[in-house]
């Protein structure tokens, strides 16, 4: 075959550390972000990840035919009831989660427990929600079929959890882009600050 060289400087930047990753995490990536019991870290590996906020910056920018994330919540949070137009599937890092699924906003039909090293893959148009339910955070490895940014609603959420959001000044544009409240800076920055926190105390529980 006659492929394309490739030079050790393009190789070295197809590399995530994760030292670094760990500081250009999103914590209100998601309108939903800002709600008790679904607050998390959110990380753009390659792609844009679904995100509605246009903050985010992928950590390796080279074009790929598929898109991953990252992302961490304390236990009893993780992402609100949602769905997309395309596959989205999880493999469990770390914790305890527990996955609840249904075919129409606000109505779960199953559920499962998962736990690390597990894996799962969520059709298109399947409403879903996530949480950890162990004792200590959880971590998550998302892959997505690709998909444009900033297209169209994604991700859909269930009508109740943008009320919620809504009651924060959270809402998305039909765009998918997040309309931000006058006070987002400051939320944001309180909301970093705590999930840094969160990480800062896990990495010391887990340093040998």
């Amino acid at each position: 075959m006659n492929w394309p060289r490739v030079s050790n400087e393009e190789m070295h930047s197809r590399i995530v550390r994760f030292d670094h990753l760990k500081t250009q995490g999103v914590p209100l990536m998601f309108i939903d972000s800002i709600l008790p019991g679904h607050q998390r870290m959110n990380y753009a590996v390659i792609g844009d990840t679904a995100s509605e906020n246009a903050e985010f910056k992928p950590a390796i920018t080279a074009p790929h035919k598929f898109q991953i994330g990252m992302g961490f919540a304390e236990p009893g949070n993780g992402p609100a009831f949602h769905t997309h137009d395309y596959v989205e599937a999880f493999f469990i890092l770390e914790g305890r989660w527990r996955y609840y699924w249904g075919n129409e906003p606000g109505k779960v039909e199953g559920e499962a427990i998962l736990n690390k090293w597990d894996f799962i893959s969520l059709p298109p148009g399947l409403y879903r929600g996530f949480e950890v339910v162990g004792e200590d955070i959880g971590w998550f490895f998302a892959v997505l079929d690709p998909h444009d940014v900033f297209n169209g609603k994604d991700p859909y959420w269930d009508p109740e959890v943008e009320r919620k959001a809504a009651e924060y000044g959270f809402k998305a544009d039909a765009s998918g882009k997040m309309i931000k409240p006058e006070n987002y800076s400051e939320l944001k920055g309180q909301m970093m600050q705590h999930l840094m926190g969160v990480l800062r105390r896990w990495e010391d529980s887990h340093r040998g």
